[in-house]
């Protein structure tokens, strides 16, 4: 099948009515070129009309030029075009590669060109070799059967009608039509995964093979690999949601997912996973709970042995929880169950505070927008305070490797299945508990910055320290500081500081009813005793002040159209 059979075929797949507008992503590349080119051909006798947009990410000093290519390239074909440049650089997301955002910021512009002309689907170029390198980014990530189905046909407004072709067909297209397109030359850049696969992984693996192969027919079957995942995801669905139940309400801070508790408990565990991230697709949430947090909720959700049954396994231990099923999964996302329900929904809408990772180098400070404050690790002599605790501040026993040498700690929100040992305490306990017993209330739990060395939280501000990283008379002592955001005004920072101390000296009857802390205190405080002193009483239950509000970006960069 050549190039224009493809486009033919999928124009027939995806009815577009006469007149409708179709939005082609346009690099100016040869791959989006060939789509833009063979679109031209079929598009004016379907009454399609085509609109190119292009967007400049300013990673190199040559993008510009790129993109003044493309223009040229749109008016020879006859195409309007829609071009915008928003530099990559500046609104990069922390934790985010380069390339994850320029893809994300590049989907997000074709998003605003489709809803601003009124189209209905968006085209891109993606074609067979491309859905080859991400099957295998897929597997050298240990992706599952969904991760293996790879790109999509068609995904909401996405379709990709050259998904069946090489990029062989797409080049000689291009050279037959006569065009020149702009290459980017961060396709052959072997710093980014993708190039690595096209251009090293993907031949050495076609020479390696036991049956000797061409690349073409490793890329080929990979594709073939991909589409049969794709055929057997839908029946997957459809079998799990009438196992259990599955249905979607409407509720206040959006859609729920229901499912029937018991026959969720019933399946084979290997399953189960497949029917959460089910549940999660049907609520709408954006990623698949943690493995952690799937464990957690099969823990929950065994059903509590009866006295025959703990008579015949006495070494069984009863399910913890008993009945009640309750469950945080993430980015603001909770199980509940009612009855013989499961509930997946989002507690408070609006009020979640999304997975954030940040590393500090000590000393240093760094900002949370997130939360809108910042934190500082720095240096400093034992002082008698570290050994009583407070709630904004904490001496801590970090194990760098030399005292005078700098290291790294992290920074995040809490995740689920997160464990620590509280100071004072005699073993390991979930943080969710911790936090449940110093009373900190479910939608504030999201918003405590974690100092974290090697993985594992070393403080939790305002309610304790890990017990492994106590003071002791020869430990050299980090200082751990939550400060006001610098970008703030002093007064706002003095009103927060001001609303933490009044959080920590009122007493707990002033500050809404007892938790179940308050009928067993728990030992386990911000006091930092050292090696011969006995654990302080000052129990520092405040949490840091939710942000008060994170400033946005200015809105996007204007749009030049380039009309005919």
């Amino acid at each position: 099948m050549d190039l224009l059979e493809a486009l033919q075929a999928c124009l027939l797949r995806l009815p577009l009515d006469r007149g409708e507008r179709l939005v082609v992503a346009f690099s100016g590349g040869g791959d989006s070129t060939a789509l833009l080119w063979g679109l031209t051909q079929l598009a004016p006798c379907r009454g399609i009309h085509l609109l190119a947009a292009h967007l400049d990410h300013a990673m190199d000093a040559a993008s510009a030029e790129r993109a003044a290519g493309a223009a040229r390239l749109a008016r020879r074909l006859g195409v309007p075009l829609v071009s915008a440049r928003r530099a990559v650089g500046a609104r990069r997301r922390p934790e985010e590669s380069p390339e994850a955002a320029a893809r994300r910021i590049r989907y997000e512009f074709l998003e605003e060109i489709r809803r601003g002309c009124g189209a209905r689907r968006i085209a891109t170029a993606h074609h067979r070799d491309d859905q080859a390198e991400t099957v295998l980014l897929r597997l050298r990530f240990g992706s599952g059967l969904r991760g293996l189905s790879a790109i999509q046909e068609v995904a909401g407004a996405l379709v990709r009608p050259l998904l069946g072709l090489p990029r062989a067909a797409l080049r000689q297209a291009v050279a037959g039509a006569g065009l020149t397109p702009v290459e980017d030359p961060g396709n052959h850049d072997p710093r980014q995964p993708r190039s690595r696969m096209r251009h090293q992984v993907l031949p050495a693996l076609a020479r390696d093979l036991a049956a000797p192969a061409d690349q073409d027919q490793l890329a080929a079957a990979l594709a073939r690999l991909a589409a049969r995942a794709q055929r057997a995801l839908p029946a997957l669905d459809r079998r799990l949601a009438t196992e259990v139940g599955l249905r979607v309400e409407a509720g206040e801070n959006g859609e729920t997912a229901v499912a029937d508790r018991r026959r969720l408990a019933a399946l084979p565990p290997p399953v189960l996973p497949f029917a959460l991230a089910l549940l999660h697709r049907r609520a709408g949430a954006a990623f698949p709970a943690s493995l952690a947090a799937a464990a957690e909720l099969r823990r929950q959700l065994r059903p509590v042995p009866t006295p025959a049954t703990l008579a015949r396994h006495p070494r069984r231990p009863p399910a913890a929880g008993g009945h009640r099923v309750a469950c945080d999964c993430g980015a603001g996302w909770r199980w509940e169950a009612a009855g013989e329900l499961l509930r997946l929904g989002q507690a408070h809408s609006g009020e979640t505070i999304p997975p954030f990772t940040y590393t500090l180098e000590v000393p240093g400070e760094l900002t949370i927008p997130e939360l809108a404050l910042s934190i500082r690790v720095s240096r400093r002599p034992l002082e008698a305070w570290m050994l009583r605790g407070a709630p904004l501040r904490a001496g801590l026993a970090l194990p760098l490797q030399a005292f005078d040498s700098s290291g790294r700690v992290t920074v995040r929100n809490r995740r689920p299945g997160d464990r620590l040992r509280p100071l004072g305490s005699p073993g390991s306990r979930k943080l969710k508990d911790v936090l449940i017993d110093h009373g900190v209330p479910r939608w504030q739990r999201d918003r405590l910055p974690l100092l974290c060395w090697a993985g594992e939280i070393a403080w939790v501000p305002g309610i304790t320290i890990e017990h492994r990283f106590r003071l002791t008379a020869e430990s050299p002592v980090c200082l751990a500081e939550i400060i006001g955001d610098h970008r703030r005004s002093s007064e706002v920072s003095a009103e927060i500081t001001a609303e933490i101390s009044a959080e920590i000296t009122a007493p707990r009857s002033a500050r809404g009813a007892a938790p179940r802390a308050a009928r067993n205190p728990p030992r386990a405080t911000t006091g930092n005793p050292g090696r011969e002193s006995a654990v302080s009483d000052s129990e520092g239950t405040s949490q840091p002040p939710p942000p008060a509000g994170i400033t946005q970006r200015g809105g996007p960069a204007p749009l030049e159209v380039a009309e005919l």
